[in-house]
Parts: C-alpha cells; sequence; structure tokens
C-alpha cells in the first residue's frame, strides 16, 4: 500500500475540482442535470485506484487530514450565509422535512432487514445498510460497527456499511440533480433567476464583485467562526452532549451572522456585499475540495465482501429514496421551486451526508437560481436533527 502525502493529496484534490469545473462549464447535459462538480473528478479518481489495485494488486491511499477541516469552513459558511428571518419563516417547513426524514429512516432500515433476511443474513445486518451507513454516514458506521461485531454476533459489519455508504455517496451525488430537473420539467416550475447564491456563484452569472480587502476580510471572519465553534463545541461536550464539531460551526456562523453582523459592515452596505460574495465562494471551495477528497478517497475493492447482497439492498434503497423525493417530498414542501430543491437535496440527507445534500443543491442553484429558504432549512435538519433522530431509531431497532 501506498500513502499519498497530505499535500499532494490536497492538491490532487484542486486538480479534480478543477476538472469537474471544466467538464461542467462544458457541457449542456451535466448542467442540465446539476451534476455538482465535485463527483467527476473525485468518482474517475476512486475508479482509476480500484482498477490499479485489481490489476497489480498496488492499493493507494490518500492521506486526507485536511478535509475535516474544509467541512468546518463549509458550515461556518453556511451560518454565516443564514439568516434568523428567514428561518422563522421556514419554521413549519423544516419541522415537515424533518418529520419525512424520520419516517424514511425507519422505511430505510425494514428495508434493509427485510432484504437481509431473504439472503439468509442476519435481519439486524440490514441496518448497516441502513440508516446506519446511508443517513448516517462514515462516523455513524464507524461507532455503530463494534457494537453490532461484539453484540450482536455481526461479524462484517464494518464492511457492510462502509460498502453500503460509498454506494450511497455516489448514488445521493448522481440523483440530486436529476430529480430537481425532472420536477421543475414536469410540473412547470419557473426558474427563480435570482444569482444572489447562497453557496457558489450561478453559471450565468457575470465575474464575483469581489476585491483584494473584500477576500481578507472574508477568510477572516471564516476563520473567526471556526475558532469560536471550536469553542463551542468544547462547551457542548462538557455537559455530556456530543454533536460533531461541524453542528458547532454552524450554530456559532448563525450566531455571529445574526447577533454580531454589524461587524461585518465594513465600507457601507458595498462592503458587505463584498464580504458576502467572499464567504459563498470560499464555502463552495471549501464544499467542493471536501466532497472530491471524499470520493477520491473511497476504496471501492472493499465492495467485493458481499456484493450481491449490498448490490440488491442499494438499488432498493436508492429507488425508494428518488421516488419519496420526487412524489412525497416535493408536495410536502409546497411543490414549488423551493421544494425541487429541498427534493434534490433530500437524497444527500438519506444516502450522502449533510455535503451531499449541500452541494447538490448547490448544483441545482447555479443552474436555476438561488432558494434562500432551502439552504436554512436543510443544513439545520441533516446537520443537527437528522443525527439524534438516527440514534435513537437505530438504538430501537436493536433493543
Amino acid at each position: 500500500m501506498t500513502d499519498i502525502h497530505p499535500f499532494l493529496s490536497f492538491n490532487i484534490a484542486v486538480i479534480l475540482l478543477l476538472v469537474g469545473k471544466a467538464a461542467t462549464l462544458r457541457s449542456p447535459f451535466l448542467q442540465r442535470y446539476s451534476i455538482p462538480e465535485p463527483v467527476i473528478g473525485g468518482v474517475l479518481c476512486a475508479a482509476a485506484v480500484a482498477i490499479v489495485d485489481a490489476a497489480a494488486g498496488w492499493q493507494v491511499r490518500f492521506n486526507l487530514n485536511v478535509r475535516d477541516f474544509l467541512l468546518l469552513l463549509f458550515f461556518a459558511g453556511v451560518g454565516l450565509n443564514s439568516d434568523l428571518a428567514t428561518l422563522a419563516r421556514g419554521g413549519k417547513p423544516l419541522v415537515i422535512l424533518l418529520g419525512l426524514a424520520t419516517g424514511f429512516i425507519v422505511a430505510q432500515n425494514f428495508l434493509g432487514i427485510s432484504v437481509a433476511a431473504l439472503f439468509g443474513l442476519e435481519p439486524l445486518a440490514g441496518l448497516m445498510a441502513g440508516s446506519v451507513s446511508l443517513t448516517g454516514g462514515v462516523g455513524t458506521t464507524a461507532a455503530w460497527a463494534p457494537i453490532f461485531t461484539e453484540q450482536l454476533g455481526i461479524a462484517n459489519a464494518m464492511e457492510l456499511g462502509v460498502a453500503s455508504n460509498m454506494i450511497g455517496l455516489i448514488a445521493a451525488c448522481v440523483i440530486g440533480g436529476p430529480i430537481a430537473a425532472w420536477l421543475m420539467r414536469h410540473h412547470r416550475i419557473r426558474p427563480s433567476r435570482d444569482h444572489d447564491l447562497d453557496m457558489g456563484i450561478a453559471h450565468a452569472a457575470q465575474a464575483a464583485r469581489l476585491d483584494y480587502i473584500g477576500l481578507l476580510w472574508a477568510i477572516l471572519t471564516l476563520n473567526v467562526t471556526v475558532m469560536v465553534g471550536i469553542g463551542v463545541d468544547a462547551l457542548v461536550s462538557l455537559s455530556g452532549l456530543t454533536l460533531p464539531t461541524f453542528v458547532s460551526c454552524l450554530i456559532a456562523g448563525i450566531a455571529l451572522r445574526n447577533f454580531v453582523g454589524r461587524l461585518l459592515a465594513v465600507n457601507g452596505p458595498r462592503g458587505r456585499e463584498n464580504i458576502d460574495q467572499g464567504l459563498s465562494l470560499l464555502s463552495d471551495l471549501a464544499l467542493g475540495l471536501f466532497l472530491t477528497m471524499t470520493l477520491m478517497g473511497l476504496q471501492l475493492w472493499q465492495l467485493s465482501g458481499a456484493f450481491v447482497f449490498i448490490a440488491v439492498v442499494l438499488v432498493l434503497q436508492i429507488g425508494m429514496t428518488v421516488l419519496f423525493a420526487m412524489f412525497v417530498v416535493f408536495r410536502a414542501m409546497g411543490g414549488d421551486y423551493e421544494a425541487a430543491v429541498i427534493s434534490a437535496g433530500f437524497g444527500g440527507i438519506t444516502l450522502g451526508s449533510t455535503a451531499t445534500a449541500i452541494a447538490n443543491m448547490t448544483a441545482v442553484t447555479q443552474q436555476y437560481g438561488a432558494a434562500h429558504k432551502a439552504f436554512i432549512i436543510v443544513p439545520i435538519v441533516c446537520g443537527f436533527f437528522i443525527d439524534i433522530v438516527n440514534a435513537l431509531i437505530i438504538a430501537t431497532f436493536t433493543s
């Protein structure tokens, strides 16, 4: 096995993201179906590494330590772009989306258990191909796998979870854009055409209104927010409550934006606009590099252990996600453009990660215009509430 140095791994991710960006700008197909830019280079890299392993037995492992910091930067930026007034208006949809996600987690687990039983496996092994790995992600998989192995006697729990998470993550990146495109075409929804995006720059927009001072202020603001978020995380841990650090950075960003927001008003409204552009660009870069590094680091050769079971259960899980997003989530969230964007992100909530959900929504809004309420509701639901709900549901199933 060859370990790639962290600095080289980071620069490979930059190159892969550039490849994805260039491909998206030159491909009407990729733009039409809002395929996230990190998916293209990241998946190609993971596939190339898997082919090298299969052909020559040479395993390549990227050192991705910087990836966790990129996630903190991204969520700090999401928080800094969050307006409590918009959140208050989105209170009811937030509760509805949480309810939908909760119901879907239960359905995910019943499906996983049923397929595992059909394959003659221990039924609870199906949870590792359910909400443990799909809604929960790698962190939840790593936390629950030892319990499944030691207390439930499922020896290959970790392998099942990791393999399911890999397929789910890739699928989540691919299905979001086509879901939004189909909903908009089928229901004749007009794009918002609001280029003041919460994340990234619209494909049709002109160059960002950004200068030297604005970029410096944006960098400083993001870094200060991350430092405050790490402090919040330390305080939360003292209370005995365990939350992902990125949630603390999200909370810190919301607090700084809404309660200390005047500190950002440099050189009047024009200065604030300039800083917001910098925050949007830096957050988009952090998300793109994080997702690229996540995808390029997938060890696809781990799928070989229980390939048939994983393939069958994941096809069913992905199909259920697509149908649920198009025919349940879309209608429950209002049946408008915001609902289409949220539906695009729903696959990230239930198959990939919070970052995947935001990447899908970013790709859609870059093509069709801003959806401000979606960028408030989805990060809070899948970055905060859903982890708590998922843990309670998994504990209920295992008991």
